[in-house]
């Protein structure tokens, strides 16, 4: 395993990392989370996320559980976690504001069983607070130790400048790390925010590099019965015959160079020397095995021209990219 600076901050966290969106506290028995953490670790991956979202607080519920086991070296561990989508009917439980953030990490913080998070990811933009009030209190949180650093998630290039604006004329620490989707198919960081953030010393913690599941190779052939395709229509609307022959072109390319089509994907986001970390997500400890093969993986400039000759006709996924999306009874102008 290899281990990237986030940003331009001290911080290193392995380039290949756990996620936890959509398995741990919900798809999968909490063994097997477990099972999937210990091999993470055993496998050179320090870096574990989660957010208060994830299974309603059940993701970072067993990775608390996990934290209090006598063999686990807290030290060695980068934890994230993530606020702002709503854990209740109350008018004041989501969003950026002081009281939310203050409530939420005191929440993740008992979940988790520790007194600190490494980093404290704002999880959208909040249009309804004021953004120094959100700079204001996330610098509090860093100033009393209850998190070392902080970063956003689906911003926009223009709300990342406003920050940094803004944290440079308080005084206060600005976010070290972005963290998007980002795959083969989702490549929208390319033509703006990778480069703004990167100017910025932000590096990128980026989800979904395998397009939840596309870039794994197991729906070339149709949708198994049982897998994510087979349950969410949003992912059955995206195989197309279209996104199908690439998937298939894809998958000769990795065999060409006798490596499997997931390490080929995470192969290719880790290309890019902005990119800290790649999030992996696992419903076996055999997915994690076979996943942190990509860190040992180099691809020349022949076959990522390939692969560009596979992608640069029109977009696999067509649907605009909204990373802010709202409760409409919620958001007020």
């Amino acid at each position: 395993m290899k281990y990237r600076r986030v940003g331009k901050s001290g911080l290193k966290i392995s380039e290949l990392s756990l996620g936890t969106w959509l398995t741990f506290g919900g798809t999968m028995e909490d063994e097997v989370a477990e099972q999937c953490i210990n091999t993470a670790i055993e496998n050179g991956i320090n870096f574990i996320d989660s957010a208060e979202i994830y299974a309603r607080g059940g993701a970072e519920k067993v990775i608390g559980e996990w934290l209090a086991e006598e063999t686990v070296d807290r030290n060695k561990i980068v934890i994230s976690s993530k606020v702002f989508w709503p854990t209740s009917d109350n008018v004041n439980d989501w969003g950026l504001n002081r009281k939310n953030i203050m409530s939420a990490i005191e929440g993740t913080l008992e979940r988790l069983g520790t007194d600190h998070i490494d980093i404290y990811f704002m999880h959208r933009f909040d249009y309804t607070t004021p953004l120094r009030e959100t700079v204001e209190v996330v610098d509090d949180l860093i100033r009393s130790g209850m998190t070392h650093y902080w970063g956003t998630s689906a911003w926009t290039a223009a709300q990342l400048e406003r920050v940094h604006a803004i944290a440079r004329e308080i005084g206060a620490h600005p976010p070290i790390v972005e963290q998007p989707m980002y795959n083969m198919f989702f490549r929208h960081i390319e033509l703006e925010i990778m480069r703004v953030a990167t100017d910025l010393g932000m590096g990128f913690t980026v989800f979904s590099p395998l397009a939840q599941g596309l870039l794994t190779g197991k729906y070339n052939e149709g949708i198994p019965e049982g897998s994510r395709g087979s349950r969410f229509e949003s992912l059955k609307k995206r195989l197309t015959p279209e996104t199908l022959a690439k998937l298939k072109k894809l998958a000769e390319i990795a065999e060409s160079l006798d490596i499997t089509m997931s390490q080929l994907g995470l192969a290719w986001i880790l290309r890019r020397p902005e990119i800290s970390a790649a999030l992996i997500g696992a419903s076996r400890p055999e997915h994690i095995i076979e996943n942190v093969k990509a860190s040992d993986v180099k691809l020349n400039n022949n076959v990522l021209e390939e692969i560009e000759g596979v992608l640069k006709n029109k977009p696999a996924w067509p649907e605009t990219y909204e990373p802010n999306i709202y409760y409409e009874d919620r958001i007020r102008y």
